[in-house]
């Protein structure tokens, strides 16, 4: 078999394939200006990607490389930053099929291929024509004389198909009014960028003061690189209609970048959510987890408390025992105001870290805050007591009147006993939500009405020692 036709046919689809193609303008990172990134918090981004394209005068087919691979092509917009009048936009599509070696053959099924075989004795090359029928779990060819599965040598195929790619392309007709220059802006929404604020925060030995960093940490799995980009940052829930997005891989690769001492994210309100903007531009590479400053604060004001929660259930009926060894749980508390504080601190999680005797710091809890604005109050739960139990039982109960389910009235003893291992004294306060309404008969310390279905008692505990709180109950509903 003489395989010069051959070649010369495939060599004629390849060019005819390859004039196609060269009627695209093409443009690439490197045509790039500027480009500006604004990351929300669930998963979402807007890229504003300006370009020096040249463009032939009348209709134009525009290859935007280098777009990421997660786009939703129904955002994209398409405008010139220049003259305006006779530039258009007719249509546009999104390439996102990838080119591998198993895309490719599923582009051919119903064409030609050509299967090339080589002979392991003599080295002889032979070629012969196939159709490929399917691809689904393994290949099946029809050849002029037989089917086969598999693949009995190398496949070459006669051109690329036009819709697959090396990388994510959005094609567009362009009309444009003249030949030259012209600077253009695409804008579109994509997952795969997100950021999340991160904090490192120390306690003072005595458990009064806090020194706390913020640091943003954004993650790019978007499938492009963004080299030098203007970088924004929209902290807030902002309300979105669900749709298909295209999966992302998960890999990914971890720089953490050491910021300057001075803080480098500028703080806006837009709209009802809160905009921070970095003053100088950074590069976001695919696959890649980068982190920022955002805010360094020192000697705050904090408040620890041991507390030791109930339930509502054993205020309706009798159970006796209620538990032995309850652990009270710690919590941290402080003021988003001040110097270095006093500014809205988007959700993220704070961990809280301790030095020991040493002076090693140690890690002791950490606990996710939503967005706060200043002013507010920050709670952390930061773990349960090791050294600070509770015993608790039920003492008495007795239904005083009533039937059914309504306009009972019950009335019930408790005692807790506190206990300390600790060679210093500790309060605990102790917090129990009261279903109906109530009213405390008699109480061996004061209590407050913290809400209008909790009681709360603060108990001293002296070091190792014990304390026991005792109290009595009427409720109705």
């Amino acid at each position: 078999m003489n395989p010069l036709p051959m070649i010369l046919a495939l060599a004629l689809a390849a060019s005819a394939a390859q004039a196609a193609l060269a009627d695209e303008k093409i443009t690439m990172l490197g045509d790039q200006n500027e480009v500006a990134v604004t990351i929300y918090n669930n998963d979402l981004a807007l890229v504003k990607d300006q370009r020096k394209v040249h463009l032939g005068a009348g209709l134009n087919r525009l290859a935007w490389r280098d777009v990421a691979a997660r786009m939703q092509p129904e955002t994209a917009l398409l405008r010139t930053l220049g003259e305006a009048k006779g530039f258009g936009l007719r249509e546009q599509y999104f390439d996102f099929d990838l080119l591998t070696p198993e895309k490719l053959l599923e582009k051919y099924i119903g064409k030609q291929v050509t299967v090339i075989k080589t002979n392991p004795a003599t080295g002889t090359e032979s070629r012969e024509n196939a159709t490929v029928l399917a691809t689904n779990g393994g290949t099946v060819l029809k050849f002029a004389d037989r089917i086969e599965t598999g693949v009995p040598g190398r496949l070459a195929f006669a051109a690329l198909p036009d819709n697959l790619r090396d990388k994510p392309t959005l094609v567009m007709s362009v009309v444009n009014p003249k030949t030259g220059v012209q600077n253009l802006e695409l804008s579109y929404l994509t997952g795969g960028l997100s950021w999340r604020a991160d904090y490192v925060a120390q306690l003072s030995a005595q458990d009064t003061r806090l020194d706390i960093n913020g640091w943003v940490t954004l993650t790019n799995q978007s499938g492009a690189t963004f080299p030098n980009a203007r970088l924004q940052l929209v902290a807030g829930d902002v309300n979105r209609v669900s749709d298909a997005i295209h999966p992302a891989s998960m890999a990914m690769r971890v720089e953490k970048n050491v910021a300057a001492e001075a803080q480098p994210l500028a703080q806006e309100n837009l709209f009802e959510y809160h905009l921070y903007t970095l003053d100088r531009a950074t590069t976001l590479a695919e696959q890649q987890t980068k982190q920022v400053a955002l805010l360094s604060a020192t000697n705050i004001p904090v408040r620890k408390s041991l507390e030791l929660r109930g339930a509502e259930y054993y205020y309706q009926g009798s159970y006796g025992e209620l538990g032995q060894k309850l652990k009270a749980a710690v919590f941290v508390e402080f003021e988003n105001k001040g110097a270095g504080l006093g500014v809205s601190l988007p959700k993220g999680v704070i961990r809280v870290y301790k030095k020991d005797g040493a002076g090693n710091a140690q890690f002791i809890g950490e606990d996710r805050i939503d967005h706060t604005p200043k002013n507010e109050r920050v709670r952390l739960k930061l773990g349960e007591a090791f050294d600070v139990t509770a015993d608790k039982k039920q003492t008495d109960f007795q239904k005083v009147a009533g039937s059914g389910r309504h306009d009972n009235v019950f009335e019930s003893a408790y005692q807790i006993t506190l206990k300390n291992a600790k060679n210093q004294p500790v309060t605990v306060k102790v917090f129990e939500p009261m279903p109906g309404d109530w009213q405390v008969l008699a109480e061996s310390l004061p209590h407050t009405k913290e809400a209008a279905g909790t009681a709360m008692w603060q108990v001293p505990v002296a070091a190792e020692g014990k304390t026991v709180l005792t109290y009595r109950v009427r409720v109705k509903y």
